[in-house]
C-alpha cells in the first residue's frame, strides 16, 4: 500500500503539468499567431492557406538591380534562378551565380522563392498612420482617475458595510448586490441624457466620474476580505485611541494589498479594454481611446490586417505587463483570503 502511494503521487504531478502544460499551450496559440501575423507582409495577409512564419518574396541582386528568386523546374532537377526578363507567360531566367547561365521557361511551371522576414516597420507605421500616441494618453487619463475612484469609492462603502453596525445595513447590502443583476444597456439611455445635458458629452468625464460612485462587484469583493480580518485588530486599535479614518488607514488598508491589488487590476482591464462606453460617449477623433483607434484600423485598413495586428500587440504589452508583475497579490485577493496567525 506504501508503495502504492509512494508512485501515485509522482505519477499525479506528471499528469497534471502535462494538463497544465498542454493547456498553456493551446491559450498561447492565439496570441503567438497575432505576434507573427503582425509581421507578415501584406501580400501574405490573406493568403489561403495561411501560413505562421512571416515570409517575403526572395531576391537576388544582379548587375545593381533586384530580380525575384524562382524554383524552376531543369532538366527534372529544380534550380533556384532569377526571372530576368518575362515576355506573356514566358521568361528568360538566369543563375544568380551565373547570369551567362540562362533559361527561356514558362513562369508558371516554377514557383516564387520565400524567405523568413519579419517585417519590424509596421509596428512603425501603425504607430504613425493615426495619433496613436492621443489615443493612449486619452486611455491612461481614464485608467489613472477610473481605477482612482474605484478604490476610493468601494474601500469606503466596504468598510461601512465590513466594520460597522446598522439597523437594516444588511438589507442595504443586498440592495447593492442586487444592481450587478442590472444590465447597463437599462440605464444607458437615461443617463446619456443627463451627461448630455450637463454638457459632457465627447468628453472624458462620462468614462470616469462614474468610478466615483463604487461599483456592487468591487464593494463585495472589498467587504468579503474586510470581514475576514479580525475584529480584535479593530479593538485594540481603539483602546490606543485610534478614531474610524485612522482604523482604515493604518490597520486595515495595509492588510488589504492583495484584494486592493486585485481591484486595481479588474479597474484597469475594464478601462484599457472598455468599447461601449468611449464609442456611445465620445464623438471628436482627439478625445478617442485605443479601443477606438483599433476600430479605425479595421475600418481604414481593411485589406492589412499587420497593421491592426501589430496596433494590438503594443496595446496588449502593458496589460501582460501589469500582470506578471501583481500575479502574486491578485491570485491571494481572488480566492479573497484573510491573515495568517
Amino acid at each position: 500500500m506504501l508503495a502504492t502511494n509512494h508512485y501515485r503521487k509522482p505519477l499525479i504531478r506528471i499528469l497534471s503539468l502535462t494538463a497544465l502544460t498542454i493547456g498553456a499551450i493551446l491559450v498561447m496559440i492565439p496570441l503567438v499567431w497575432m505576434v507573427l501575423s503582425s509581421l507578415k507582409p501584406v501580400e501574405q495577409g490573406n493568403k489561403m492557406p495561411p501560413e505562421w512564419l512571416p515570409r517575403s518574396a526572395e531576391k537576388a541582386t544582379i548587375d545593381g538591380k533586384e530580380y525575384f528568386i524562382y524554383e524552376m523546374p531543369v532538366d527534372g532537377t529544380i534550380k533556384r534562378l532569377a526571372l530576368f526578363k518575362k515576355t506573356g507567360a514566358m521568361g528568360i531566367f538566369v543563375n544568380p551565380e551565373n547570369p551567362n547561365e540562362q533559361y527561356n521557361l514558362k513562369v508558371t511551371d516554377g514557383t516564387r522563392a520565400t524567405v523568413v522576414h519579419f517585417n519590424w516597420d509596421n509596428y512603425v507605421q501603425a504607430m504613425t498612420m493615426v495619433p496613436f500616441g492621443r489615443y493612449l494618453l486619452n486611455t491612461l487619463i481614464v485608467v489613472v482617475f477610473g481605477t482612482f475612484g474605484t478604490l476610493v469609492s468601494c474601500i469606503l462603502v466596504a468598510y461601512g458595510f465590513s466594520r460597522f453596525k446598522a439597523r437594516g445595513l444588511k438589507g442595504i447590502f443586498l440592495v447593492v448586490l442586487g444592481t450587478i443583476m442590472l444590465p447597463a444597456q437599462v440605464t444607458l439611455i437615461p443617463t446619456f441624457i443627463i451627461f448630455k445635458t450637463i454638457g459632457w458629452y465627447d468628453t472624458l468625464l462620462p468614462l470616469i466620474v462614474p468610478a466615483f460612485f463604487a461599483n456592487a462587484w468591487d464593494i463585495f469583493l472589498f467587504r468579503q476580505f474586510f470581514m475576514s480580518l479580525p475584529l480584535e485588530l479593530d479593538d485594540a486599535a481603539k483602546i490606543d485611541g485610534a478614531d474610524p479614518w485612522q482604523i482604515l488607514w493604518y490597520i486595515i488598508l495595509p492588510l488589504s494589498k492583495p484584494v486592493i491589488i486585485t481591484v486595481t487590476i479588474f479597474s484597469i482591464l475594464y478601462a484599457w479594454n472598455d468599447f461601449f462606453n468611449p464609442l456611445i460617449y465620445l464623438q471628436s477623433q482627439n478625445n478617442w481611446t485605443i479601443s477606438l483607434g483599433l476600430q479605425m484600423f479595421n475600418a481604414i485598413y481593411r485589406n492589412n490586417d499587420a497593421f491592426l495586428l501589430a496596433a494590438s500587440v503594443v496595446t496588449l504589452i502593458p496589460i501582460i505587463i501589469l500582470y506578471f508583475v501583481a500575479q502574486r497579490y491578485f491570485i491571494q485577493g481572488v480566492v479573497v483570503s484573510g491573515i495568517k496567525g
